[in-house]
C-alpha cells in the first residue's frame, strides 16, 4: 500500500467518524420525534437528552481537541552539525541512502528511543520541518554500526513520507479517543463509536506494521542484516536495562529526597558492569516479545525473520561506541539532565556521594523501623541504641525479640534478636565513622572499613543478645571504636515513603469523618470529603497522579500498618472493622454501600491486608 493510498484513507476513516456521528443524531432526532408523538413531553425529552448530549457532547469535544492539538517536538538537547559533525554527517549520508531529504534539526532525548517527526501541512501532503530524536541510552548502548542501523530505520521512514501522515493519523486518534472517553459505557449511542474506533485502531496499528517493516529493510541495505537485527534486539534489551537501573540506583535515591548531578552519567557504568548479563538477556529478547493486533510494531522474532529474508546490505563492521560520534559527551548529558529531571527540592550529589548518601538513609529507615517497635515494646516515646542494650542487660532479649519474630518460643525469639540488631550496630559503625560504603554495579553497595574489608557484625551482635556476654559485645565495640550512643532513630514516626497504592475505597466512614481511603502497602491514608460522595474513584485517581503519595500522607490521616495491634472485623460486606493501636486507641471503618472502589479487587486486598491482623 503506497504512502498516498494510506493518507487517503486515514482521511476517509476520520470523516467516517463524523458521518457516523450525524447518522447517529438524525436517528436520536427521528426516535425523539416519534416519542413525543406517543408519550408525553416530559418522557420523550427525559429518554432523548442523554443521546443527543453523549453525541453532541461527546463528538463536539474530541473534535475541539482534535482541531487544537499541536504537534511539537519532543525535548531534548538540540545538536547543531558543528556541535556534532560526525553525527550529523552519518545522517546525512544515511538520509542520501534512503533517498530522502535529512532532518533540520537532531536532538538527544532521555528515552530509551529513536525517532522522527514532520511537522507536515494539509493533512501530511505538503513536506514541513523534519526532526530527528536519539535516545542517550541508545547512545551509550550501542556500537557506530547498531546506531547506522536504527538512523538509516528511522530515516526509512521519511523516504516512505511516514512521518507525513503523523498529524492525520495523531488527530484522528484524539477525535475518536476523545469521543469514545465522552461517552459512558452503559450509553447506547456509545456503542457505535466504540466498534468504530477498534476497527480506526485495527487498520491504524496495521499499516504502522507495515511502515516498520518497510524501514527496516532500508536498514539491512545501509547497515546489514547483523547490525539490523542486533540494533533491533538491543533496543529491547537497553530498555530493560535503562527500567532497571532507574529502579535500582535512582528511584531509592529520589524516594529519599536525593538526586546524582547527572542521572545519565552512570547508566553506561552500569552496561559496561553487567555485560554478561546482558548478553544473556539479547539472547533471549526474542522468546520474550510476543505480539498483538493492536501492536504498532511488529513483535521482534517477525521482525528478525522479515530482515533475514532480505538480501545483503552494506555491513561496515564499525565497532566503535556510537557515543564517539558526539564529542563532549558529558556536556550534552549534562545539559540533558537539567532539561529532563525535575529536582523538586531534592538534593543533588555527584554520583559517589549520592550512593553513600542514599545507602546511610536506607540504613537509617531500616533502624528507625526497629526502634520504633523496640520502644513500643518497651513504653517507652522512643529509643536508641543504649537503651537496647541497658533492655539486653535486664534480660529482655526475648521480649524483645517477639516483636519481630512471633512464631517462635521467647527463648528463641531471644536468639534470633541478633538480626534487627545487627542492623542497629551497623548504623552505630557508620555513624562513629567506622565504616563507608563502597558501591557496585555489579551488587548492592557494602559498608567497609579503612582496609577496604567488610566488617562483620553479627557475632558482636549474638553475643549482646545474651547477658552472659553482653559485657563482652561492649568491649569488642569499644575497640573497634564504635559508639553505642551516636546509633539513635532520626524519624520518630512511620511515613508513607516507599508505599505504594494497592486498593482504595471512596466516601467511607473512618474515626467518624466521611473520607475517601487509600490502601498502601505500608498503611493507610483518610482524606477527608467535605461531603462529596460522588466520583470517589475519579477523585482518587486524580488526586494519587497529582500529589506524591508522601506528601499525601504528611497532608491528611496516614496510619501505618506498624501500629496496628489487632483488626477486629465485624461486617464483611461492606467492610465494617476496628482497628486497635498498639498505644491502646482504637480506629473505626465503615464502608459505604454506595461507595466506589478505585478497582474491582480494592475489598479483597483489604481483607487480605487486614487478615495478617487477625490471625486468619
Amino acid at each position: 500500500m503506497t504512502a498516498g493510498v494510506r493518507a487517503l484513507l486515514s482521511v476517509l476513516m476520520l470523516i467516517g467518524f463524523y458521518i457516523l456521528a450525524l447518522v447517529e443524531l438524525a436517528a436520536a432526532l427521528a426516535f425523539a420525534v416519534w416519542l413525543a408523538s406517543v408519550a408525553p413531553a416530559a418522557v420523550a425529552v427525559k429518554l432523548s437528552a442523554p443521546l443527543f448530549i453523549a453525541i453532541v457532547g461527546g463528538v463536539g469535544w474530541a473534535m475541539w481537541q482534535a482541531i487544537r492539538a499541536k504537534n511539537e517536538p519532543m525535548p531534548g538537547v538540540v545538536l547543531a552539525p558543528d556541535q556534532a559533525p560526525q553525527l550529523w554527517a552519518e545522517v546525512r549520508r544515511l538520509a542520501e541512502g534512503v533517498g530522502t531529504r535529512a532532518p533540520d534539526e537532531l536532538r538527544i532525548v532521555p528515552e530509551v528511543n529513536a525517532a522522527v517527526s514532520e511537522h507536515a501541512k494539509l493533512l501530511g501532503l505538503i513536506p514541513g520541518r523534519r526532526y530527528l530524536y536519539i535516545g542517550l541510552p541508545l547512545l551509550q548502548a550501542m556500537t557506530v554500526d547498531q546506531m547506522r542501523a536504527v538512523l538509516a530505520h528511522e530515516l526509512g521512514h521519511y523516504s516512505g513520507a511516514h512521518t507525513r501522515l503523523g498529524a492525520v493519523a495523531y488527530r484522528g486518534r484524539i477525535a475518536i479517543a476523545g469521543a469514545v472517553s465522552r461517552i459512558g459505557t452503559w450509553n447506547v449511542a456509545g456503542w457505535p463509536f466504540r466498534l468504530y474506533a477498534r476497527l480506526y485502531l485495527l487498520v491504524d496499528s496495521a499499516a504502522s506494521r507495515r511502515q516498520e517493516l518497510e524501514a527496516d529493510a532500508a536498514a539491512v541495505r545501509l547497515a546489514g542484516k547483523q547490525a539490523a537485527v542486533a540494533a533491533l534486539t538491543e533496543v529491547t534489551v537497553v530498555d530493560l536495562a535503562y527500567d532497571f537501573y532507574l529502579g535500582r540506583y535512582v528511584a531509592p535515591g529520589a524516594e529519599l529526597g536525593l538526586l546524582p548531578d547527572d542521572v545519565f552519567a552512570g547508566f553506561g557504568d552500569l552496561l559496561a558492569a553487567r555485560e554478561e548479563e546482558l548478553a544473556g538477556l539479547r539472547e533471549r529478547a526474542a522468546e520474550q516479545e510476543q505480539g498483538s493486533v493492536w501492536d504498532t510494531h511488529p513483535p521482534l522474532p517477525v521482525r528478525i525473520a522479515a530482515i533475514n529474508a532480505l538480501p545483503e546490505g552494506s555491513p561496515s563492521n564499525d565497532r566503535r561506541r556510537a557515543t564517539d560520534l558526539i564529542p563532549y559527551l558529558p556536556q550534552v548529558s549534562g545539559r540533558l539532565h537539567q532539561l529532563a529531571i525535575n529536582v523538586n527540592g531534592r538534593e543533588v550529589l555527584p554520583w559517589p556521594q549520592f550512593t553513600a548518601a542514599t545507602e546511610s538513609r536506607r540504613l537509617q529507615g531500616a533502624a528507625d523501623n526497629i526502634f520504633r517497635e523496640i520502644a513500643r515494646r518497651l513504653n517507652r516515646p522512643m529509643v536508641g541504641l543504649a537503651e537496647v542494650l541497658d533492655a539486653l542487660a535486664a534480660g529482655r532479649a526475648g521480649e524483645l525479640g517477639e516483636a519481630f519474630f512471633d512464631d517462635v518460643t521467647r527463648k528463641e525469639a531471644a536468639v534470633k534478636f541478633a538480626q534487627p540488631l545487627e542492623v542497629l550496630l551497623m548504623l552505630a559503625a557508620l555513624r562513629s565513622e567506622r565504616l563507608s560504603w563502597r558501591s557496585s554495579w555489579t551488587g548492592s553497595s557494602t559498608l567497609v572499613d579503612a582496609d577496604g574489608k567488610e566488617l562483620d557484625l553479627a557475632p558482636v551482635a549474638e553475643l549482646a543478645v545474651d547477658p552472659a556476654t553482653l559485657p563482652q559485645a561492649r568491649a569488642r565495640l569499644l575497640e573497634l571504636g564504635i559508639e553505642v550512643a551516636a546509633a539513635m532513630a532520626v524519624e520518630t514516626t512511620a511515613t508513607a515513603r516507599g508505599g505504594d497504592v494497592i486498593a482504595g475505597f471512596g466516601n467511607v466512614t473512618f474515626d467518624g469523618i466521611e473520607s475517601d481511603l487509600l490502601v498502601l502497602d505500608n498503611g493507610l491514608i483518610a482524606i477527608a470529603t467535605k461531603g462529596d460522595k460522588d466520583e470517589g474513584a475519579d477523585r482518587m485517581k486524580a488526586l494519587v497522579s497529582a500529589v506524591p503519595l508522601t506528601k499525601l500522607a504528611e497532608q491528611h490521616r496516614f496510619l501505618p500498618y506498624e501500629e496496628f495491634r489487632k483488626v477486629t472485623i465485624t461486617k464483611q460486606v461492606p467492610i465494617r472493622a476496628v482497628i486497635e493501636l498498639h498505644g491502646g486507641r482504637t480506629v473505626e471503618l465503615k464502608e459505604s454501600w454506595t461507595g466506589d472502589e478505585l478497582h474491582k479487587g480494592s475489598r479483597d486486598v483489604l481483607h487480605k491486608v487486614f487478615a495478617q491482623f487477625t490471625g486468619e
